[in-house]
């Protein structure tokens, strides 16, 4: 399949790879949201998917050494199961339903995240642990399934007040337990295949450079409007996904 990519899909994907990985860098997440979309316009979902939860889960990992200090483990006990049954709900649909279908499904789930991000704001008092059963269903499903369960455990982290470092970590530290659970489910499915593997290898230094540009970066730009930015974008992923055939 690479081999019939021509040069502008080549430049496309990789200016795609470095601005979802710019944004990850900026705010602690969001590569999957921005990456899976819009590559999935030029590759089949099956091959974006793994690709970006690896990428994610390297970024991860740098992210959950760095502030491990700061984990919040009793965040994180509560999420595990439901997560878990959610990765193998995930896998099983990932391998049975139709690829066009995942598209579709994929953009309207952006779509309504990007809509939640535009009029929704965080905020207000601690929500109980309770929601951590939907929140870790639902990450650990949508996660497997589109690469982007990540939204559900932002949203509960964010509800549980954790301060900015701990937020950071925490969501690193699951990301990297959930993501080891689709990782190697897609082994086990067979996902791993020699397109993957190029592209991999190929996307791993463009990701570092995104990551390293994100991190260090200083702007002016407040985070509202950035989270506006991001949620153009994607209500425009969204809309692409919904009309591919």
């Amino acid at each position: 399949m690479l081999e019939s990519l021509s040069l502008p899909y080549w430049v496309f994907g990789t200016v795609v790879l470095c601005v979802a990985y710019f944004v990850r860098g900026v705010a602690g997440f969001g590569s999957g949201l921005i990456a899976i979309p819009l590559l999935a316009l030029v590759l089949p979902l099956t091959l974006v998917v793994p690709l970006v939860v690896f990428l994610d889960y390297v970024a991860s990992a740098s992210h959950g050494l760095k502030d491990r200090a700061h984990i919040q483990w009793r965040e994180i006990l509560p999420l595990l199961p439901f997560s878990l049954l959610g990765v193998l709900a995930g896998l099983y649909l990932f391998k049975t339903v139709d690829p066009v279908s995942l598209s579709h499904a994929l953009g309207v789930f952006v779509l309504l995240y990007a809509l939640y991000s535009l009029f929704v704001n965080d905020g207000g008092k601690p929500a109980s642990q309770l929601w951590a059963a939907p929140a870790g269903s639902l990450g650990g499903l949508v996660g497997t399934l589109f690469g982007t369960g990540g939204p559900f455990y932002v949203v509960y982290l964010k509800h549980r007040s954790l301060p900015k470092t701990q937020f950071r970590a925490t969501f690193a530290t699951i990301f990297l337990m959930d993501g080891a659970g689709r990782l190697t489910g897609y082994l086990a499915g067979g996902f791993f295949d020699r397109d993957w593997m190029i592209l991999a290898a190929l996307a791993l230094p463009v990701m570092g450079i995104g990551l390293y540009i994100g991190g260090h970066i200083h702007t002016n730009i407040s985070q509202r409007s950035f989270q506006v930015a991001v949620s153009i974008l994607l209500v425009i992923s969204g809309f692409s996904l919904l009309f591919r055939t």
